[in-house]
């Protein structure tokens, strides 16, 4: 059924109030999980990252692509292995990350942009556009030896100008999760996308990073959909992470979460990208979609 006029400009007066509130400022947007693999869904997420451009916020895309590379591997004969929940990554494999985030995906995520009517530019190291430094990540077993995981990183550092003058031309700046090594510029390591995008925001001094996935928020009971809490705070979420409330994958992303909020990033969002518009109704509406995560 049709909307009522008077109920469309209800809509527009309550978004005015957000878009005032928010333009001229970055929000990180991290992509991931299977929703990357839902055309329809991919196609409303992006057209809401087009409209948050053209209020005159800055939206800056950060990306993975975990199955891609999965897929990628197998039609490759290269058996995906991991290590306490990374992805082994050897020089094979790497060339399969580099080309599958680096090119296929990042420039996918722009041609759709395009098509759009906005204006996405990748910000790839394939393309000398380092924007992510890091090194060699470096973890332990139970026995305290160290753990081999061949080019995996961790981000050490983000350039932020390239990124800052894509934003101020109105151009969407897309992210993959490659670092390049900072004692070794010519060599690329794999990073984790969730980490990558947190340490986008903390550089840039995010107004908002939203982690956009298959996952509608934060719950009490992580089967029930149902019991997913609107908005917490860091207080909340860590007595949650204590408890044991929160469980599996979100445990990695809510760590995240209050590690960002403590480097002065205002506020986090959790949410369902399969959601139609779930990007917009979080952002400019009063209620929401997911869960924001605050500081206080």
């Amino acid at each position: 059924m049709e909307i009522e006029p008077t109920k469309k400009a209800d809509v527009l007066i309550e978004a005015m109030k957000w878009i005032r509130e928010h333009r001229g400022k970055v929000t990180v947007i991290k992509l991931g999980g299977s929703v990357m693999e839902d055309t329809a869904a991919m196609l409303h997420l992006l057209l809401d990252v087009v409209f948050m451009e053209t209020v005159d916020m800055q939206p800056v895309i950060v990306h993975g692509g975990g199955n891609a590379i999965s897929l990628a591997m197998k039609e490759a004969g290269i058996e995906p292995r991991f290590v306490q929940g990374r992805r082994y990554t050897d020089k094979a494999s790497l060339e399969i990350v580099k080309r599958v985030l680096g090119e296929e995906i990042c420039e996918d995520l722009a041609n759709r942009i395009e098509q759009l009517g906005g204006i996405g530019h990748p910000l790839t190291p394939l393309d000398r556009q380092s924007i992510l430094v890091g090194r060699k990540l470096a973890m332990n077993d139970e026995k305290g030896n160290p753990i081999d995981l061949g080019y995996v990183g961790e981000v050490t550092n983000v350039l932020t100008r390239p990124i800052i003058r894509c934003c101020e031309r109105g151009v969407i700046p897309i992210i993959p999760s490659i670092a390049v090594m900072e004692d070794c510029p010519g060599q690329c390591l794999n990073v984790n996308a969730d980490t990558a995008a947190t340490a986008v925001a903390k550089a840039l001094k995010a107004e908002k990073l939203i982690y956009v996935s298959e996952v509608n928020g934060v719950r009490t009971d992580p089967n029930d959909p149902s019991s997913m809490l609107e908005s917490i705070t860091a207080g909340k979420a860590r007595e949650m992470l204590a408890s044991g409330m929160i469980v599996g994958g979100m445990i990695p992303k809510i760590q995240a979460c209050l590690e960002t909020l403590e480097r002065g990033v205002e506020k986090i969002h959790i949410i369902n990208g399969r959601l139609r518009h779930s990007l917009l109704l979080e952002v400019f509406t009063s209620s929401g979609v997911g869960t924001e995560i605050t500081s206080k």
